[in-house]
């Protein structure tokens, strides 16, 4: 009989949530580069520059990858002939690893948990409770995954009790479309089939825990249905023209995975989730003979690609002296590069906002002709200013965006992926600017961050109003002041070029 003791459980946790952090898996990294190489799309080849730069920085300063650093997600699979030496139970000793790796202070991570979700949502402050799937399986080992799941992501899975003789591939080219790019592509797909919806919905979150191999599959051939709905997938999802960061392009998918599970005769249940750009996760087995140890990856595996501000091609913006008429003159696509003061604030700082100014109160800092970023980062450390701080997903801010532009006098929001009908008709009403920012890219924006304050509802934490200021910072103007979005425009070229191509994409 194997003994796992406590502590070697509880730091292999830690270690495992630290490490991934900062390594993306090597098998990502290198699809993700075969993407960079053949993809067509200046926008989106752009995209995953920022991205695979940001990757090599953050492996080799070991800072996170992405500001959401995940909600941390345990896979476990216990040998029944498995002794545990413990006073703490599973749960509560996941929970300790997760609170160890979250709070090293060499790599602080962003605490993103809330408690009492549907009330105070009060933060942990330590990123606890872990969700934990458990299984007794037979063995006399541990084999334990774990894995830090971005809201971006996470916040688009979906889910459908189809007929059973409803295509599932039908069903996955209508959704993926309505998932926008929240989710920042190019990703991964993983999808559950079968069981009941509970059950879809574990096996395909279990599903993007394995390796990138489509490439593998692709030379092979399918041996089974499942792999054949892989393949159908892999290269119909890839046509839609989604592309990188949703601004069109040939890679939206590096690969789709499938597990199945019998269901009853009168269903069939579906069930989607992507792992975003920053697909983070690692698997390790404990035997009893102390704490698992993670090998770094060799940084040389990885792509050879190094992206730097274009002075040349990009407008440089001083945010201290911006305009309306400056801000309504932006094009479509156009590239800048922002200098100056911003501010920040993303879903409690605007519901904050907004209570304020119902009650006639006094904000606490002045938006007239200011720049607003969405955003929540990573504390600093050592000499930095702030911590990676990538953009998070702009829709969720559209519920405020007459508000903000009609009553404050904010004049432009930067943010990640697309805005939604109502934020675009804002837009075009007080002739504004939506700039994105490239998701996945957190630790190579924070490095255009040259100073970081809060100014405003300090409890908030990492939801506060922060003041940057910044330095070729890279945006791109995604929604202009008639209300053209890069969004609905990119993707719909990109999906009748494709049309046109007579190969797979691969």
């Amino acid at each position: 009989m194997t003994t796992i003791k406590q502590e070697d459980f509880i730091q292999s946790v830690a270690d495992a949530f630290q490490y991934i952090s900062y390594y993306h898996p090597l098998d990502y990294i290198k699809a993700l580069g075969a993407a960079y190489e053949r993809e067509q799309s200046p926008a989106a080849r752009d995209a995953i520059a920022q991205i695979l730069t940001n990757s090599r920085m953050c492996a080799e300063g070991q800072r996170p990858i992405c500001q959401d650093t995940g909600i941390a997600v345990i896979f476990l699979k216990v040998g029944m002939d498995v002794h545990w030496d413990a006073t703490l139970s599973v749960q509560e000793m996941c929970d300790e690893g997760v609170r160890r790796a979250y709070n090293h202070p060499d790599n602080k991570l962003r605490a993103s948990v809330l408690l009492d979700p549907a009330g105070a949502r009060r933060n942990s402050r330590d990123n606890t409770p872990a969700v934990v799937h458990y299984e007794l399986v037979p063995g006399h080992h541990v084999e334990v995954i774990c894995a830090a799941k971005g809201g971006g992501s996470e916040n688009k899975s979906k889910f459908y009790a189809l007929n059973p003789s409803d295509s599932i591939v039908d069903w996955v080219l209508k959704t993926v479309p309505t998932m926008g790019a929240g989710w920042c592509p190019p990703g991964i797909l993983g999808i559950g089939i079968g069981g009941t919806p509970e059950k879809a919905m574990l096996l395909a979150k279990e599903s993007l825990m394995a390796p990138v191999d489509i490439h593998e599959l692709i030379a092979r051939g399918a041996a089974n249905r499942i792999e054949e709905l892989r393949l159908e997938l892999y290269e119909k999802v890839n046509a839609l023209g989604i592309g990188a960061q949703g601004l069109g392009g040939l890679t939206t998918v590096l690969d789709v995975k499938i597990l199945d599970y019998p269901t009853h005769a009168a269903s069939l249940p579906v069930a989607m989730i992507p792992n975003c750009a920053a697909t983070r996760h690692a698997h390790f087995h404990l035997d009893g003979s102390g704490p698992a140890i993670l090998t770094p990856p060799d940084l040389d595996e990885w792509p050879k690609v190094s992206w730097t501000a274009n002075t040349e091609t990009s407008t440089r913006v001083d945010l201290d002296a911006l305009t309306p008429a400056e801000v309504a003159a932006w094009k479509p696509g156009q590239t800048l590069l922002l200098n100056g003061k911003m501010l920040t604030g993303r879903d409690a700082a605007h519901q904050r906002i907004q209570e304020m100014l119902a009650r006639g109160e006094k904000l606490p800092v002045d938006f007239t002709n200011r720049v607003i970023y969405y955003v929540g980062p990573v504390d600093p450390v050592r000499d930095e200013a702030v911590g990676p701080a990538g953009p998070t997903t702009a829709t969720r801010m559209d519920k405020f965006t007459e508000m903000m532009l009609a009553e404050t006098g904010l004049i432009s929001m930067v943010g990640k992926a697309e805005r939604g009908p109502a934020a675009i008709a804002a837009i075009r009403k007080h002739r504004s600017a939506y700039l994105m920012a490239v998701g996945g890219a957190a630790y190579l924006v924070a490095k255009a961050i040259r100073t970081a304050k809060v100014v405003g509802f300090a409890d908030l934490g990492m939801e506060a109003i922060y003041e940057f200021d910044v330095k070729d910072m890279p945006v791109t103007v995604a929604v202009d002041s008639s209300g053209t979005s890069v969004h609905d425009t990119g993707p719909k070229e990109w999906q009748a070029r494709i049309g046109k191509i007579p190969v797979t994409v691969a």
